[in-house]
């Protein structure tokens, strides 16, 4: 058995690896610093749409290529490792694969052909301030006709002032309903917060914002389900993202100590060095097996929560050590912004950060184990 991917698969994973290394630079990077311009490259964007890569999880029918979330984990992956200037984790992830899964026909066309074109940016809001699960906001939702009233806030929404839709979960006194709630509607309100990496996100107040019914993407009846899965496709995302962050990360680390030397030899044949980056490469392999796995289940329909867990676990964990390692071994060359690696340390905490709490992920994955429920038959 071929547990490989498809040529299909690398065909794709090699057309966006193209496109980033050659639209994406220290040099374009450098241009978002300290907030001097917005961190989103429009022509980047766009030439993304162009070749349809925007578009891969899209059916044909909508304008995409008609594949599958795992195509988005290898693209997330590639975009990690040139840490692209670009919604695109929020934009597949929370915005096209959720509509795709769960979208009404009118839904679908409504809004995927722009999405696959890169004429219209989708997001999704599902961190708040006071509330540590997606599946249980404080935002709340009042039934209005078909439609819904919410009021609340969502923290550190990615591009929401750029956004066409954000995903929304809010309580209704029957349940849980997710939303693609249009960010220019009255009553909403947005404040940009700055972020360490320089991400554009915002704070979204929302104050008894009317949803129509066309915008809502799943009732009381299936809303906590869908939010469930709509956060796990983003989780894993993100993990891809991590994964080609920490892999060029180690790379950039092996490439400088390779050439640094001390006492006439590269620094990478003492021993302790040696170590410890071999030590990061075991990590790194160990996020690519677990997050491949878990995106070829999500990808497959599969129920994922608990490869999603250990995935999320790795992607935090790998991304912390594989930081502190490359600016260890670099002689704290790496701090200097005058190098490379200081931006993939960034976004790695940054992921680390988004992500959330390992110690957390590990004691619910813990009390599953010990309740059968993570256990292989």
């Amino acid at each position: 058995m071929d547990f490989g991917f498809s040529e299909e698969q690398r065909d794709i994973q090699n057309l966006a690896r193209q496109i980033l290394k050659d639209l994406v630079s220290p040099a374009t990077l450098a241009a978002y610093d300290g907030y001097a311009s917005e961190r989103f490259d429009r022509g980047l964007w766009g030439k993304l749409a162009e070749v349809g890569l925007l578009g891969v999880a899209v059916p044909e029918e909508h304008g995409g290529m008609g594949f599958g979330f795992m195509e988005v984990a290898l693209l997330m992956e590639e975009a990690g490792r040139s840490i692209a200037p670009a919604p695109l984790a929020v934009h597949m992830a929370g915005g096209i694969v959720p509509i795709v899964r769960f979208g009404s026909a009118e839904q679908k066309a409504r809004l995927l052909p722009g999405a696959t074109s890169g004429e219209i940016v989708l997001t999704a809001a599902l961190e708040e301030q006071f509330a540590l699960d997606a599946c249980e906001p404080a935002t709340t939702a009042r039934a209005e006709g078909d439609g819904y009233r919410v009021s609340g806030e969502k923290f550190a929404v990615p591009f929401a002032h750029c956004a066409h839709r954000v995903l929304v979960g809010a309580m209704s006194d029957a349940g849980l309903v997710v939303l693609l709630l249009d960010p220019r509607a009255a009553g909403v309100t947005l404040t940009a917060m700055k972020t360490s990496s320089y991400e554009p996100q915002s704070l979204l107040v929302l104050d008894n914002v009317l949803v129509p019914a066309t915008d809502v993407l799943a009732g009381p009846q299936h809303g906590a389900e869908v939010m469930r899965i709509v956060t796990e496709h983003l989780t894993v995302a993100l993990c891809a993202h991590q994964l080609g962050v920490t892999d060029t990360l180690l790379r950039q680390t092996a490439a400088y100590t390779s050439e640094r030397k001390q006492f006439g030899v590269p620094i990478a044949t003492f021993q302790a060095v040696g170590n410890r980056a071999a030590d990061r490469f075991i990590d790194v392999e160990c996020l690519r097996l677990t997050t491949y796995q878990a995106a070829s289940l999500l990808a497959s329909g599969a129920p994922a929560s608990v490869e999603v867990d250990i995935a999320k676990i790795w992607a935090g964990d790998v991304g912390h050590r594989t930081s502190y390692t490359a600016q260890h071994l670099h002689g704290g060359a790496g701090v200097d912004r005058g190098n490379a690696p200081w931006r993939y340390c960034l976004w790695a905490r940054h992921n680390e950060l988004t992500l959330g709490s390992t110690a957390s992920r590990l004691a619910s994955l813990g009390q599953r184990c010990a309740n059968g429920e993570a256990l292989v038959d």
